[in-house]
């Protein structure tokens, strides 16, 4: 009994648990399966936001991608404004280099015209005292500042060959207030047109330096105190208008010059119905200086309708030494002249014609740099054939000093003397038709010149 009991109890606790196998299986497969469902939901949920996440950092890259595309188009449109600006700066830039170009253009040839032209200036003048006595009568006494000559030059190079002068002078006038000198005259002394072909030809059209007087002035040295005999006293002129044709021989040993001018002077140029011929030769070898010259026309009287005048014809000689001696440079010469008919006698007087003649002698030494001492002297006879009493004397000596190239001061005295009516040189006061009449004139100050 026991026993059955025993295995019934067994069998229904068998029972039991074979029923609650499927059961507790049954549990843990509904178990399972929440588990699965969370972890589906989990999976989905992380699905989720990572799709969140990546649609979150395509909105950012969006985001980012649309301010990049707006910083571009800004950057853009702020490059083709700095293009625009810089085109506009490039026309600008453009625009004032061709103006730069051009006014530099105009700058070089304004450069190159003022290099070729040259402007030079001379002015002599005195600071002095005078006096002048007619048959010792005092005619004339005072003293102040005067200037003697001021010359104003231009010269322009247009081609190795061509090149022009024009030469201003202003010069004392005598007006109509009682013969008193009233102001400065304006004149033309040189206006020409020169062609340097060679050394050996050189020609000059216009107003130009004649073939003596210049040359002459050129070898006494001291021009700034008085000019040279011949255009001192009437018989000559150092400018005048015409064809002027010069050069130099040999290396410049020979120099020679041949004029076909007006005759009348550079300040009255003239149409007369001849021309008027003027020429020189001249040798400098080692400081010796010789030269010949001569003159022959009307001097610009033979005009139409004029009374017939005779020729007047002029030599000239020169001889003298401008060099160094002993390390001292040193001047030492003489000019002479002989001229017929020169104060337009007339054809139709008989034994009409006239014979002038005059000499002068001049020294200077440098014994001490910048400093120079010098004299003159001049004697002529105007006419010899008409008033053959008649005659006059000039001379001068002093003492130069230069304390600049340009620069010339001279502490000189000077003296005139005109006997039987002579009025040539600075004399004024003499009467021309009183034979017995003797003048003088003297002069002491300071004479000088200074030229660029």
């Amino acid at each position: 009994m026991n026993t059955s009991k025993m295995l019934l109890a067994t069998a229904a606790i068998g029972a039991m648990a074979v029923a609650a196998v499927p059961a507790e299986a049954s549990a843990k497969a509904k178990a399972k399966a929440v588990s699965g469902q969370s972890s589906e939901i989990e999976a989905l949920k992380a699905q989720i936001e990572a799709l969140k996440a990546r649609l979150d950092a395509q909105d950012a890259a969006s985001a980012q991608a649309q301010a990049a595309a707006q910083q571009t188009a800004a950057q853009a449109q702020a490059a083709q404004a700095a293009a625009e600006a810089a085109q506009a700066s490039a026309a600008d830039v453009k625009k004032t280099a061709d103006k730069a170009a051009k006014d530099s253009s105009s700058l070089a040839k304004l450069v190159e015209g003022v290099k070729d032209t040259k402007i030079s200036g001379r002015m002599y003048f005195n600071i002095s005292q005078e006096t002048e006595k007619s048959n010792n009568t005092k005619r004339v006494d005072g003293a102040g500042f005067a200037i003697k000559r001021f010359y104003i030059g231009i010269d322009h190079k247009f081609s190795p060959i061509f090149a022009g002068n024009v030469t201003m002078d202003i010069d004392n006038v005598v007006g109509n207030n009682n013969n008193n000198l009233v102001g400065k005259g304006f004149y033309v002394k040189k206006a020409y047109l020169q062609a340097k072909f060679r050394p050996e030809l050189m020609v000059r059209l216009g107003a130009a330096d004649t073939p003596w007087v210049p040359y002459a002035e050129g070898i006494y040295g001291y021009r700034h105190l008085e000019k040279v005999i011949a255009d001192l006293n009437g018989f000559g002129t150092s400018a005048d208008w015409g064809v002027h044709v010069m050069g130099d021989l040999a290396g410049g040993l020979v120099s020679y010059q041949i004029s076909a001018v007006d005759g009348a002077g550079y300040r009255n140029p003239k149409f007369s119905q001849t021309v008027d011929l003027e020429g020189r030769v001249s040798v400098n070898y080692k400081g010796f200086n010789a030269a010949i010259g001569g003159y022959t026309g009307k001097l610009g009287n033979d005009t139409l309708g004029a009374v017939p005048l005779r020729t007047a014809n002029r030599f000239n000689a020169l001889l003298a030494y401008k060099g160094k001696i002993s390390d001292i440079d040193f001047t030492l010469g003489g000019e002479y002249f002989t001229a017929k008919n020169w104060k337009t006698p007339s054809k139709l007087i008989a034994n009409n014609e006239t014979k002038a003649e005059g000499y002068s002698l001049f020294a200077s030494a440098s014994p001490i740099k910048q400093w120079s001492v010098f004299g003159r002297y001049d004697h002529i006879k105007p006419d010899k054939k008409l008033t053959p009493l008649r005659k006059g004397e000039y001379f001068n000596a002093g003492v130069q000093y230069s304390p600049a190239k340009i620069v010339d001061l001279a502490l000189v005295y000077k003296h005139y003397t005109g006997d039987n009516g002579f009025t040539g040189g600075d004399l004024k006061t003499a009467s021309v038709n009183n034979v017995n009449t003797i003048s003088a004139r003297d002069e002491f100050g300071l004479f000088g010149q200074f030229r660029w």
